[in-house]
């Protein structure tokens, strides 16, 4: 079980506030921007088509490639794909059930009472097996995970396809309930009316909110559910819960010793105290023996296309159920030729035997240099503000420090939708020197608007009108106007302690809720919010595309020599995450994309012939 602290978490959609004291809130969110974003672009994420119908063994254990279900194995793309909302999972990546739907949006139906929400679909699959031939379905689930509880009234079920009845029937069901840690389920299939080809089965919740709204601003999303390693197989048995599986659990983080991003030029400056010692891997015995484990890892330059570190931190046994949470000694510090910014894929490998689940033996982590600080994962889970009376006077502030002076050019917010977009007021973003870890004096301060954007990790940059100097530890934030609850995105799976205030009531108070405030300082040159200028200065690496920005075709200047020895246009996100790629052509199709910016790398065979950035309007 989690502790409970005492600050107040609101993670309903809709809640009555009335004469309480302003204070720290975290609510769920209203959008997913990573679901809104990928069905926007369908097309550059979508698997490949499953058959007609598909054979036994049926095994899906969610590694989270895309956000979406595998479309081989299930038919509909409501749950979401993830590994930052489950706790102490058994594997990488879950299938997470919540209130919103597949466009990232809270269910239109949503309301005090019970409705039905996300479902999980499966493909037809070739059950036309005797019932002797022991048939079992197997599951883990987990309610809340770092989210919102489902209530008692909530539920998650288990249905089955009768093509006797033709209707789907109620198999399985577990009532809502707080966080616990994943329990296994094994359900035996022998009834005849599901032992045909083309049998279907499907998970639902069924979630509930709030009927009051004192403060629609704080609407979001609720009642989570968190499922795992779905298997079906003949000649099982009922204690045969768990596949035999050596698995990655938690995600690989930054090997950085205090940020998850910053910008290169900072980063260069104090690399020999800023670059980490060692790449933290977590990976659990998902079996009843004990199993011998190899823990290999490689680095990659993305924009070289070169592995530059690759080693062994040596094999050991480990027991099985045991949970290991290990430290690999790293020698070796990021570089590159490239003055402004850097891209490299952390790879960790566990080499096993051949009993083994393969799927979950290999896990990255993209470490992105650019141009701004960040201490949070891209992944905002829940939203965070100040509420109450008093609560227009309030301001909160996140500790940065630069390693040499820099400029200051813009602030980087990521602000939750809220319902009926009430959270849409004018606030100030401020920034302030530091005085012995807390906020000092007020040096900058500016008057926006709350915008939740449309997609791009719904990051909003906010550019200041003068910029400012910087040199050493400072803060940025904002400052509110009125007592509208702002809901900016929380990252719950990285925890800067010490480094987020906020002031009401004539003092700064060190928060008390863990995670990362998703809110970033960019630095450096001047910031071109039209355009973009190429970012590889080696000239044998410079390949022109127009327009750019752009917002349907991208033209691409490809030599014709490098066109007939075979190209590959591969498109990255600002987050270094592979979208798509595209062979032998001078034009790429850009429109499905969110509004950002992404990086192009061409290759021909082995060698990497050219890279460029641009914007997508």
């Amino acid at each position: 079980m989690i502790k409970r602290k005492t600050y107040l978490t609101v993670l309903l959609p809709f809640m009555l506030i009335i004469n309480i004291s302003a204070q720290e809130i975290v609510t769920g969110l209203l959008k997913n921007p990573d679901v809104n974003n990928a069905w926007h672009e369908k097309n550059v994420l979508k698997s490949a088509s499953p058959a007609d119908t598909v054979d036994l063994p049926f095994f899906d254990d969610f590694i989270p490639k895309t956000i979406w279900p595998a479309s081989s194995r299930w038919s509909d793309n409501y749950v979401y794909i993830n590994n930052t909302y489950p706790v102490n999972q058994v594997s990488q990546g879950v299938a997470t059930f919540d209130a919103i739907d597949d466009m990232g949006l809270l269910y239109e139906q949503a309301g005090s009472f019970v409705f039905e929400a996300d479902h999980l679909t499966s493909v037809p699959i070739d059950l036309n097996v005797a019932p002797t031939e022991n048939v079992y379905l197997s599951f883990f689930y987990q309610p809340q995970g770092v989210a919102d509880p489902p209530e008692i009234q909530d539920s998650l079920v288990l249905q089955f396809y009768s093509v006797t009845d033709e209707e789907w029937q109620h198999i399985w069901k577990a009532e809502g309930t707080e966080l616990h840690n994943f329990k296994p389920v094994i359900i035996k299939i022998d009834n005849p009316d599901y032992l045909y080809r083309g049998f279907r089965f499907r998970f639902i919740n069924y979630a509930s909110i709030s009927s009051t709204l004192n403060d629609p601003a704080m609407a979001g999303n609720s009642d989570h559910w968190n499922i795992d390693y779905v298997y079906i197989d003949k000649n099982r048995s009922p204690s045969d819960t768990i596949p035999v599986d050596v698995a990655f659990t938690e995600p690989l983080r930054s090997v950085l010793n205090t940020y998850e991003s910053m910008p290169w030029q900072q980063f260069r400056k104090v690399f020999l105290s800023e670059m980490g010692s060692f790449i933290e891997i977590n990976y659990r015995n998902n079996d009843e023996v004990v199993r011998n484990v190899t823990r290999n890892f490689r680095i990659r330059d993305i924009y070289e296309d070169e592995e530059v570190q690759s080693f062994s931190a040596g094999a050991t046994n480990i027991d099985p159920g045991e949970w290991v949470k290990y430290n690999a000694g790293l020698i070796y510090t990021f570089d590159s030729d490239y003055t402004d910014s850097a891209l490299f894929r952390i790879r960790s490998i566990l080499i096993t035997d051949d009993f083994d689940q393969k799927v979950n033996d290999t896990i990255d982590y993209f470490q992105v240099f650019s141009n701004y600080f960040s201490y949070d994962d891209g992944s905002a889970e829940n939203g965070y503000g100040i509420n109450g009376q008093g609560a227009s006077n309030a301001m909160v502030a996140t500790r940065f420090r630069t390693f040499q002076p820099d400029t200051l050019r813009a602030i980087l917010i990521a602000f939750n939708d809220s319902y009926q977009s009430s959270n849409q007021r004018y606030f100030n973003i401020a920034v302030w020197n530091d005085d012995n870890g807390m906020p000092g004096d007020l040096l900058y301060e500016q008057e926006e608007i709350v915008d939740p954007g449309d997609d791009i990790n719904e990051f909003i940059q906010f550019i200041l009108i003068d910029p400012l100097v910087i040199e050493g530890y400072f803060h940025i934030g904002w400052t509110q106007q009125s007592e509208t609850f702002l809901n900016v995105g929380m990252d719950m799976n990285t925890l800067p302690e010490g480094r987020r205030h906020y002031y009401i009531n004539g003092l700064w108070n060190e928060s008390e809720i863990p995670g990362s405030l998703m809110i970033r300082p960019a630095m450096g040159s001047a910031i071109i919010p039209s355009g973009i200028e190429d970012v590889y200065l080696q000239e044998k690496n410079r390949i022109k595309i127009w327009p750019n920005p752009v917002k349907d075709i991208l033209n691409i200047d490809i030599p014709d020599n490098d066109l007939a020895m075979g190209i590959e246009i591969n498109i990255y996100d600002s987050n270094g995450r592979w979208l798509f790629s595209k062979e032998q052509t001078r034009t790429v199709n850009v429109s499905e994309l969110p509004q950002g910016v992404y990086t192009l790398i061409i290759r021909s065979g082995n060698r990497t012939i050219g890279y460029n950035r641009f914007i997508r309007l």
